[in-house]
């Protein structure tokens, strides 16, 4: 479910690689961080297809929920997706907001993720 990646730092990233999980709910991203912690990774990649649909949709409260779990265990998030779709000026403005900060981030692909997690320590 997680692949394990070594950037040319030796700074290591976890990738969620399984297509099929999806997370709905705060125990979800409990479930991985407590996979992460014990091998001393504190950086993740996540495809926006394993994020609920409501995680998107900011009313729902969904995605404050989970990402103040990453917050809390110091572990940081790049979501990669094609975020453009999303119409809602508040989800874009959070997507803006998040990427100027230094836990999570929102990125057009992987590379772009390796990037913005192996330059933020």
């Amino acid at each position: 479910m997680v692949k394990i990646i070594n950037t040319n730092n030796n700074i290591i990233i976890a990738e969620l690689t399984d297509e099929h999980f999806v997370i709905s709910q705060p125990q979800d991203v409990l479930d991985i961080i407590g996979n992460l912690i014990p091998i001393n990774c504190y950086k993740i990649i996540i495809n926006e297809s394993n994020l609920h649909p409501d995680f998107f949709d900011l009313k729902t409260k969904l995605a404050g929920d989970i990402l103040q779990k990453f917050s809390n265990y110091n572990v940081q998030l790049a979501i990669v997706g094609d975020f453009s779709k999303y119409e809602s000026k508040n989800l874009r403005d959070f997507i803006y907001e998040s990427n100027k900060a230094n836990i999570v981030f929102f990125a057009n692909d992987k590379y772009s993720a390796l990037s913005k997690l192996g330059n933020s320590i």
